[in-house]
């Protein structure tokens, strides 16, 4: 799903915050250390979107030390990258499984690293096993050492959502977008809103959504606010929307159904 901070998203950056076994020392050549310059390679790499380089250099952090949280977490990460390509989670090189069984290591190693809880939170929720992310997700959504409790939050109030239980994820979605630059929970919260029945509040979140700093390049919610102000009869807006999706990437699995819609609209 192509959204700001859907997929890895703030969670590359609090690698780093995970203490390790051992320092960075530099010209040191035992494993631990050396373990550590490839996980800070693969840092860099995740970071700016370079999926493969990262995978391959947090890989062989974890093959130098399988002590290293940091780097079994990055691991997770790049995995799951992967899946916010153009093709989404329908890429083969989308490999749920890999990135649950490093985002479990990671807790393993680290019992209290609230942000692999998170991530393996929203791997299952990708996964379909929604009572499993939220019995994951739910304790960190009140963990005073995790600095993004909106993640958890948002992560929460969506397997909520996508397992039935409309009202207790909009509750929870509610919580998650008190960070009001969190353009994903006001997307998810209009979706859920939809299923709600509720078309002028789906409206008006996925407007936040849109409507933020991070929100202008964010594909699936102008689509989906589309989808939402066709249902209202706001023929105008919705085609305004369709064209925005597309020309934010044509070749995306939301532009080409936003392309689609507009083919047959003319």
């Amino acid at each position: 799903m192509s959204a700001p901070s859907l997929v890895g998203g703030a969670a590359v950056l609090a690698v780093a915050g995970c203490s390790g076994r051992g320092s960075s020392v530099p010209g040191a050549a035992d494993p631990e250390h050396q373990s550590v310059a490839e996980f800070n390679l693969g840092l860099d790499a995740v970071s700016h979107s370079n999926f493969r380089e990262g995978l391959a250099h947090a890989l062989r952090a974890v093959e130098l030390d399988d002590h290293n949280a940091r780097a079994t977490y990055l691991t997770s990460v790049a995995y799951f990258g992967f899946c916010s390509g153009l093709r989404g989670f329908a890429d083969p090189d989308c490999r749920l499984a890999d990135a649950e069984k490093f985002a479990r290591k990671t807790i393993k190693l680290a019992p209290l690293y609230a942000d692999a809880k998170n991530l393996l939170g929203e791997i299952l929720i990708n996964e379909r096993r929604y009572p499993e992310a939220i019995e994951v997700l739910k304790p960190i959504t009140t963990d005073p050492s995790f600095s993004s409790i909106h993640l958890a939050w948002g992560n929460l109030g969506w397997a909520q959502v996508l397992s039935g239980d409309v009202d207790g994820g909009i509750a929870s979605l509610k919580n998650s977008v008190t960070e009001p630059r969190f353009a994903v929970g006001f997307y998810r919260l209009g979706m859920a809103y939809e299923k709600k029945g509720d078309l002028p509040q789906a409206d008006a979140n996925l407007s936040n959504a849109v409507d933020g700093e991070s929100g202008k390049t964010f594909q699936d919610a102008f689509e989906e606010r589309a989808r939402v102000r066709l249902l209202l009869k706001q023929l105008d807006s919705a085609r305004a929307d369709f064209k925005r999706c597309v020309e934010l990437s044509p070749d995306s699995l939301a532009g080409k159904r936003c392309a689609e819609w507009l083919g047959a609209n003319p």
